[in-house]
C-alpha cells in the first residue's frame, strides 16, 4: 500500500466515523435558537419573582411575549424529512425538553400571577 493510498484510506475512515456523530449530535439550530431564547425568557421570569408592583408586572408582560415567541417557534419547528429513525428520536426529545421547559416556566408565571390576585 502506497503512501498516498494509506493517506486517503485514514482521512476516508475518519471522516466516515465522524460524520454519523455530527449529524446525530445534539438539537438543530432551529432548536439551539428555541432553547436560548427559552433561557432569556427564563432570566426574565426570574427577575420578575424578585421584583414587586409595576416593575413586576412590567416584567412578567415581557415575560409573557417572550413565551409567545418560544412557543410560535416551537409550533412551527418540524424534524427534517431525510432523518434516520435514531436521529428524529433525538430531535424528539430535545422538542419535548423545551416543551417541558416551557411549561415549567408558564407554572411560574401562573404562580406569580395568582400571588398578585391574591393581595388585593
Amino acid at each position: 500500500m502506497s503512501m498516498l493510498t494509506r493517506v486517503v484510506a485514514i482521512t476516508l475512515g475518519a471522516v466516515f466515523t465522524a460524520l454519523p456523530l455530527s449529524v446525530t449530535a445534539g438539537p438543530d439550530s432551529n432548536q439551539q435558537a428555541i432553547v436560548q431564547k427559552a433561557q432569556q425568557a427564563k432570566k426574565e421570569l426570574a427577575a420578575a419573582q424578585a421584583a414587586t408592583g409595576a416593575e413586576r408586572q412590567k416584567m412578567m408582560e415581557a415575560h409573557m411575549k417572550m413565551m409567545s415567541e418560544v412557543m410560535t417557534q416551537m409550533q412551527k419547528a418540524k424534524p427534517d424529512a431525510g432523518m434516520a429513525p435514531g436521529q428524529m428520536r433525538e430531535w424528539i426529545d430535545e422538542h419535548m425538553k423545551l416543551m417541558n421547559e416551557m411549561m415549567g416556566q408558564m407554572m411560574g408565571e401562573h404562580h406569580l400571577m395568582m400571588q398578585g390576585m391574591s393581595k388585593k
